[in-house]
């Protein structure tokens, strides 16, 4: 069974900066793209931060563009976020999420893996 764990999420002021972490457990070969998503509060809709395919090709949302940055350890089956200059406009549930992941039997597995979700709030 495949787990997204999220880490690094918290309380900061506008102009700081956060690292996410997102660790996939289990018996994994390989994962395709891995990937930051966010959900701000009064119900928007879940919005792409960023992306980074296993060869390090990286996808970004205009809005993080030069302020934040997306890596992977594929030794690890780690994706991190690193953000900085925040602001209150990146308040929101930041999502890791995964896809095309191939377990060690050499199956790849069906659909998308979600993490549980870190808060990440920024004060003006």
């Amino acid at each position: 069974q495949v787990q997204l764990v999220e880490s690094g999420g918290g309380l900061v002021q506008a102009g700081g900066s956060l690292r996410l972490s997102c660790a996939a457990s289990g018996s994994i070969f390989s994962i395709n793209a891995m990937g930051w998503y966010r959900q701000a509060p009064s119900g928007k809709q879940r919005e792409l931060v960023a992306d980074i395919r296993s060869g390090g090709n990286t996808n970004y949302a205009d809005s993080v563009k030069g302020r934040f940055t997306i890596s992977r350890d594929n030794a690890k089956n780690t994706v991190y976020l690193q953000m900085t200059s925040l602001k209150p406009e990146d308040t929101a549930v930041y999502y890791c999420n995964a896809e095309g992941i191939i377990i060690a039997t050499m199956t790849p597995l069906k659909g998308d893996y979600w993490g549980q979700g870190t808060q990440v709030t920024v004060s003006s």
